[in-house]
């Protein structure tokens, strides 16, 4: 670095904080500006009446080894846990039945899960060509496609609706699940694709999502973005509203409100992590284009529902990482977490807890309904597919108005724009999870990429 160059980080949620602890340490003057009392984002974890709630992220997949240094660097080593063994086992509901997802040849033959004929159907899957659609592909074009019908609607179908809260039909496969997408342009297939691209893994020291092991920490997921936040304290301002951000000069001018006052910051570079929606209101007097593209993205609402109950009331064995509901069971609720299988730590040993997730995009219609019979008809479902007949000893909710944004259809085109007003508007970074994947492994890739972004821009300018 020839001198010493400042950035202001919008946002402390792990985005924010990972890349800003990255800037710290090249030695860059780190400034955070944050909304909330505390760090963390949508990672919300709290301890009530013997149990450890997360309403954000309830895990992370260690996809890549900058989460591990991370962990290290900030001293939470001892406090990072993997999942249990039993959690390798996923659930799919089918006709109000939960049947395990196979994990491996043999016990896909044997399932129940898929008929005879959904089985045949995969082994078609190295002899479909590649589509002609290109980026405007949804991820149930592509896997009926590729796959056939009853497998979208018993194993993607849920499985997106467990990640993005999603609806599959809008979800776009080349923004959404670009890995899926590579696979059919480069190798021709899925089949084909995992076998090499499992090599290509392997070189770049990267697991797959499949494949990555499952952590959180003693605490809760909060612990993580703590822990990096310790390490900026001193360069963090919390409760503070950011208004807007302008050109001054060779820099530029954040304005926030702070302690009811409005209080502005210069700096050389600044990189918003904040959401879409928000984003939009900050930057909109750079750029018009760009207040369209980011209030286009959309963040369905959810709700999560966190539930307690005595193991003796519980009729199935807990011997899982919880189940999902394909859309085509019509139920008031995506699928559920049992968050106390999963991880230690989470609740008594005579109790079990678990995480239901409500609404999204393939049912936001149910936010109409008013909330406590929401909450009573997920509750009443849930019980009666886990044969549970005693009422819950702990539960609480937490709605996200704006929860997940997704990458729909048509988002390449957002891409493309937010690349081209980052390179007209040199010093300004766009970041998030609504650029580059929503997954905790994902967020904390990017922000090395963004660091090195950054990097870069200070030595061309600096």
């Amino acid at each position: 670095m020839t001198h010493k160059k400042s950035v202001t980080v919008l946002g402390a949620g792990i985005s924010g904080l990972a890349t800003a602890y990255w800037l710290k340490k090249e030695g860059l003057e780190v400034k955070i500006l944050e909304v909330k009392s505390e760090p963390g984002g949508a990672m919300e974890t709290f301890r009530q009446d013997g149990f450890l709630v997360d309403f954000g992220p309830n895990s992370g997949l260690e996809t890549t080894p900058l989460i591990r240094q991370l962990v290290n660097e900030v001293g939470l080593s001892d406090e990072m846990i993997y999942a249990s063994e039993i959690s390798n086992k996923r659930f799919i509901l089918r006709n109000n039945r939960l049947y395990a997802l196979p994990t491996s040849a043999s016990v896909f033959f044997k399932t129940k899960l898929f008929s005879i004929k959904g089985k045949l159907r995969l082994f078609g899957e190295p002899f479909i060509g590649k589509s002609s659609d290109g980026y405007y592909q949804s991820i149930a074009e592509f896997v009926q496609r590729r796959l056939g019908q009853e497998f979208l609607d018993y194993a993607i179908d849920p499985f997106v609706s467990g990640v993005f809260a999603g609806d599959p039909h809008k979800l776009s496969v080349k923004s959404a699940f670009p890995k899926l997408y590579r696979l059919e342009e480069i190798y021709g297939g899925l089949v084909k694709g995992m076998i090499k691209g499992a090599r290509e893994r392997k070189k770049r020291a990267e697991e797959s999502k499949q494949s990555a092991k499952m952590f959180s920490f003693t605490n809760g997921m909060q612990t993580f973005p703590k822990a990096i936040a310790q390490e900026l304290n001193n360069n963090i301002l919390y409760e503070c509203r950011v208004q807007s951000v302008e050109r001054r000069d060779n820099q530029w001018r954040v304005t926030y409100e702070f302690s009811g006052k409005i209080q502005e910051t210069l700096s050389d570079i600044v990189l918003s992590t904040v959401p879409a929606y928000v984003t939009s209101k900050i930057f909109g007097s750079l750029d018009e284009n760009l207040i369209q593209h980011l209030e286009d993205i959309y963040y369905p609402p959810v709700m999560v529902l966190y539930l307690g109950f005595n193991k003796k009331d519980i009729g199935l064995p807990l011997d899982g990482f919880g189940f999902l509901i394909p859309s085509k069971e019509k139920k008031n609720f995506l699928g559920a977490i049992w968050s106390s299988t999963i991880f230690p730590n989470r609740c008594d040993d005579d109790k079990a807890a678990f995480t239901l997730f409500v609404g999204g995009a393939r049912s936001s219609q149910l936010f109409d309904t008013d909330k406590q019979i929401l909450v009573q008809n997920a509750l009443n479902e849930f019980k009666e597919i886990m044969k549970i007949n005693a009422d819950p000893v702990f539960l609480q909710e937490r709605i996200w108005q704006k929860a997940i944004p997704q990458y729909n259809l048509g988002y390449i085109e957002h891409e493309n724009y937010f690349d081209k007003f980052e390179k007209e508007n040199p010093g300004i970074f766009l970041g998030g999870n609504y650029r580059g994947g929503i997954s905790v492994g994902d967020c904390v890739k990017n922000s090395e990429t963004v660091f090195n972004k950054i990097k870069k821009n200070t030595i061309d300018h600096g």
